[in-house]
């Protein structure tokens, strides 16, 4: 019989930190019928797929709430048969009674000042309970005594409430079950004023948790930046529209001033736009009709006019901003390893916590009290907050720093591994070059005429070529005369009737069967050919003219970025599938290692080799290099924020800037270095207070404060990470303009 599952996905209200995620996850991967289950505690989401006949959405929406949590279906599936949303769930997620599920993690929402969330009237009544206990205690110590149990009372309530719903779903050992048992200890034991002290700076500490929504709200943002309106452009005149509502192929008018509604191709018109949301650039580049604007950009002085290519829904914002909330997805190895350390860490702390309360008094006759009193302390000392949330808090504030400067980072498990590679390879074209060639040399007697009359022949051409020497022709401000019986003769050459001229621009070997060659000519040619260049001849029947050299040229910031690799300690090797010649003269320029003439199957075979000799990255251009990105360890994809650089890689660089190899390498260091030193936070705080308290040295507020305090350290310690700039800020990329070719 065929199971029908529904595929749902939740707003899990409260759902917002590390050790949230895992206690939902154990809930729900013990449910039978379950499957293909994803959470994200930066959306606060979960997504599986649900057999109800074996176990019913209710059962699953009830369970979370036991957890303390408050489940909104965001998808209602209307296939027939299938149990209705419930209708009583809010789905603005204003009006949700968070106090009522004692959630001890949440965040507060834009605009709402902490005190006012469920976390935070928690904290505000047990302080306020915990300072009039204190102060009865100089007028009447009896009500004293009262006060800090009901403290202790009211604020370990919902953490009971949470810890026996984990331990009904298979975790017995969670962190509320640790405090609520230290905090009810105390009370017996006769310490109630130290258990209302610990729950309270119990509560305080998951209140900081919450920071770390800065991070999720850093991305977010990115919305914002997007325009709600557009004017949209139909028979000459405009119409103000939603943005969200234009569709592929519609026109808009972005004036001065404005910030472009969708990400489309320019139709007309030239300006400066600033496309730093997107690509982390800090200097506006100038583009004009057929250059690609992204949604969110800000239009400086011109007024454009402007086709729409990708819907709302589809934009580069929209796309950053998903893959960046699913990027938590895929989990950093360091992650992993501390989630499993995690679960046999708890436990292990309640062992040695029982063991220290019972084996004195049990089999050396001492005194109940001072033992139990220390057992108590170390399931304080123990609970694993700050532990949990070192890996996470870390890497969330990494992807949102590198995604501020336009690189975009897929997962954890990426930003964890770049840094640790020990080779990077490149592709040539469109990587470590433009992919545009440009005209670097004009030989002849009259230069500007040279490139006049080759750019008149080749004016009716799209090759690159063509388009190369006629960019060239009006960066050096010439006016084209124009060209009649324009013919092109694949692989050899175009001709054409200029100012009554029979002009051809020829390969050299073409124009070897048509004309004698000079013999510095024929220098000239194989000096260029030597280069890397390509040359072509301009012939006036068959009179040689001139010859024009053309390449595709290294990025402006090529040599730099290889220079900070190096300096980083990692080697660079370029994998191209030109000739040998070609990418020799690149590798020699830009100092190197090259490998060429290579096919698909080749870089495949390379990658392999250079994987045997320690982690290696694929830097290409997101197409053709696809089979190479996803061989390597990890592939980048360079490019303005194409669909496939998008989702081949498992990074991309939006501005096109090769620095932002090494800036990654730099910030997947930095995020590591930041995780090394938050475990060492987590653990070596709980070392010391192990130690102080079975020496008698500390007591349990101390111990709840080491807790606190380790959270506090780890939270601040991943958010420094937050203000990480790279190396010397964004360098600006190279304008869209052609350079004025150098004659010689």
């Amino acid at each position: 019989m065929t199971t029908s599952r529904s595929q749902l996905e939740y707003f899990v209200d409260g759902m917002d930190c590390a050790s949230c995620v895992q206690k939902v996850e154990r809930m729900v991967g013990g449910l039978p019928g379950t499957g293909e289950v994803k959470t994200s505690f930066n959306r606060q989401t979960l997504s599986l797929a649900l057999d109800e006949h074996q176990t019913p959405r209710a059962t699953l929406e009830q369970n979370l709430q036991a957890l303390g949590y408050t489940p909104s279906l965001l998808n209602p599936p209307a296939a027939p048969g299938s149990p209705v949303a419930h209708k009583g769930h809010d789905h603005e997620h204003g009006d949700h009674d968070h106090a009522g599920h004692g959630h001890v993690h949440e965040a507060p929402k834009p605009g709402q000042p902490w005190y006012a969330t469920g976390q935070g009237k928690l904290v505000v009544t047990s302080g306020v309970l915990l300072a009039l206990a204190w102060l009865f205690g100089f007028v009447e110590p009896q009500f004293a005594t009262f006060g800090y149990i009901a403290a202790t009372v009211i604020g370990v309530w919902p953490l009971a409430r949470k810890a026996y719903a984990s331990a009904r779903f298979g975790d017995p050992f969670s962190i509320n079950m640790l405090v609520s048992l230290a905090a009810v200890g105390a009370v017996l034991i006769g310490q109630a004023a130290e258990g209302a002290v610990v729950v309270f700076f119990f509560a305080v500490g998951e209140l900081l948790e919450g920071a770390a929504g800065r991070a999720r709200a850093g991305i977010q943002a990115l919305a914002a930046l997007a325009p709600k309106t557009a004017l949209l452009l139909k028979n000459g005149q405009t119409r103000e529209v939603p943005a969200d509502s234009l569709a592929v192929g519609q026109i808009v008018q972005v004036n001065p001033g404005a910030r472009v509604p969708a990400d489309g191709t320019i139709l007309s018109g030239t300006s400066s736009l600033d496309d730093s949301p997107v690509t982390g650039e800090s200097v506006p580049v100038v583009k004009s009709a057929g250059n690609t604007v992204y949604a969110g950009s800000i239009n400086t002085d011109g007024v454009l006019t402007v086709r729409v290519d990708k819907a709302a829904s589809d934009n580069t914002i929209a796309r950053i901003i998903h893959m960046v909330e699913e990027a938590e997805g895929s989990k950093a190895p360091t992650a992993r390893f501390i989630d499993r350390f995690s679960r046999s860490y708890t436990p292990g702390v309640v062992a040695v916590s029982a063991l220290v309360a019972l084996i004195p008094p049990l089999f050396f006759g001492t005194a109940w009290s001072p033992w139990l009193y220390k057992g108590i302390a170390l399931l304080l000392i123990g609970c694993p907050c700050a532990l949990v949330l070192s890996v996470p808090a870390a890497i969330t504030s990494g992807i949102s720093a590198g995604t501020r400067r336009g690189l975009l980072i897929k997962g954890g498990a990426a930003l964890e591994s770049i840094g640790s590679v020990k080779t990077i390879a490149f592709d040539k074209t469109g990587t470590l070059t433009a992919g545009k060639p440009r005209v670097t040399d004009v030989i002849g007697q009259d230069r500007n005429e040279v490139l006049r009359l080759a750019a008149a022949v080749e004016s009716g051409s799209s090759h690159p070529l063509a388009k190369a020497i006629t960019d060239a022709a009006k960066g050096a401000g010439l006016t084209l005369p124009p060209a009649v019986d324009a013919q092109a003769i694949p692989g050899k050459a175009v001709t054409a009737i200029v100012e009554g001229r029979a002009l051809s621009v020829s390969s050299p070997r073409h124009a070897a069967t048509l004309a004698t060659l000079p013999a510095d000519l024929q220098a000239t040619v194989s000096r260029f050919e030597e280069q890397g260049r390509t040359a072509v001849v301009l012939l006036d029947g068959t009179t040689p003219l001139g010859v024009i050299a053309i390449r595709d040229e290294p990025r402006s910031d090529a040599r730099d970025a290889l220079a900070q690799l190096r300096s980083l300690g990692v080697k660079t090797v370029m994998l191209t599938g030109d000739n040998a010649r070609t990418g020799q003269a690149i590798g020699r320029n830009l100092g190197l290692d090259v490998q060429a003439d290579l096919l698909p199957e080749d870089k495949l075979r390379v990658i392999a080799d250079l994987k045997a000799r320690g982690g290696v990255a694929m830097v290409g251009d997101g197409i053709n290099d696809a089979p190479a990105l996803a061989q390597s360890d990890v592939g980048i994809a360079m490019g303005g924020g194409t669909d496939v650089a998008l989702e081949t890689a498992d990074a991309a660089l939006l501005g096109e800037r090769v620095t932002g190899v090494a800036d990654l390498v730099r910030l997947s260091r930095a995020t590591m270095q930041n995780i090394k030193w938050n475990i060492a936070f987590a653990l070596g705080l709980k070392l010391i207070f192990l130690v102080t308290t079975l020496l008698g040295y500390t007591n349990l507020w101390m111990a709840i404060l080491a807790d606190t305090g380790a959270t506090a350290l780890v939270t601040a310690n991943a958010l420094r990470l937050l203000r990480w700039k790279g190396e010397g800020g964004p360098r600006s990329s190279t304008p869209a303009t052609v350079p004025v070719p150098q004659h010689g």
